[in-house]
């Protein structure tokens, strides 16, 4: 049941049909894991938590660094030093009160990587590194858990969901097996704010869409973005049967 504060709080997302009370119990209902919390994971955990999920698990193990802050819009200066996951959790429970909060501020080795997305509903991976993007992806195929990838460097950024439930989903070593090439990270190669805040925002999109169960998520497709330019690209991707992470899990 929403209570008559979450039906007030919630009431303009409640009027959309493709939410309604329904939706909106579903979300309450839920809970995400978030890998990162910088510049993606910022506006990611600032509106699934204004959304009404229900239970956020934060998952880094870094402290907040004044470079941070261009981007990085859940931190502020008075949070410099602090745990990026206390800094967070700080200012989520004070935009929604109603939602639990679960720290993971310790870096996640595959047995708590494991644990920790056994217990969640979808996964949201919002690092800028390789191997633990690969990590997160192969915890997700073993327990069958939709995972909504972004990423964002320089003035570009890119967008796609993995969805192991669906047996024409791609994961992301289908697409990234070789190698990202988007290794290098914002510390050496910049990137804008607003870009961050872009992709961020559209991986909260679509972990809204896929947590209610509404629209058409990007599974199979990636999304390209060119800030430069203010274009957007889409690329449909297919699961590679050989693959080595979800190739032989779902014959």
């Amino acid at each position: 049941m929403l209570s008559d504060d979450e039906l007030l709080r919630y009431s303009r997302q409640i009027l959309l049909k493709q939410v309604d009370i329904e939706g909106q119990l579903r979300l309450k209902n839920s809970r995400v894991l978030i890998v990162g919390l910088g510049g993606l994971g910022s506006p990611v955990a600032l509106y699934l938590a204004a959304a009404g999920v229900g239970e956020l698990h934060l998952a880094d193990f870094d402290r907040v660094d004044l470079t941070n802050l261009q981007r990085q819009i859940i931190h502020d200066t008075t949070a410099v030093g602090q745990h990026k996951v206390d800094s967070a959790m700080t200012r989520l429970a004070a935009i929604n009160p109603g939602i639990t909060l679960v720290g993971h501020r310790a870096g996640l080795d595959a047995d708590s990587l494991g644990e920790a997305v056994a217990n969640v509903d979808l996964v949201l991976d919002c690092t800028d590194n390789f191997a633990v993007r690969e990590a997160v992806n192969a915890a997700c195929v073993a327990a069958r858990k939709p995972l909504v990838s972004g990423a964002a460097i320089r003035l570009e950024g890119q967008l796609s969901v993995f969805d192991p439930r669906n047996d024409a989903s791609p994961c992301y070593h289908c697409l990234y097996g070789h190698g990202s090439e988007a290794e290098l990270t914002c510390s050496e190669a910049g990137v804008l704010g607003p870009v961050v805040g872009l992709v961020g925002s559209l991986q909260a999109l679509e972990a809204l869409k896929v947590l209610v169960g509404f629209g058409e998520p990007l599974v199979g497709r990636l999304l390209l973005v060119d800030a430069l330019t203010g274009r957007f690209r889409e690329l449909k991707v297919k699961r590679d049967p050989g693959c080595a992470v979800c190739g032989s899990s779902r014959g």
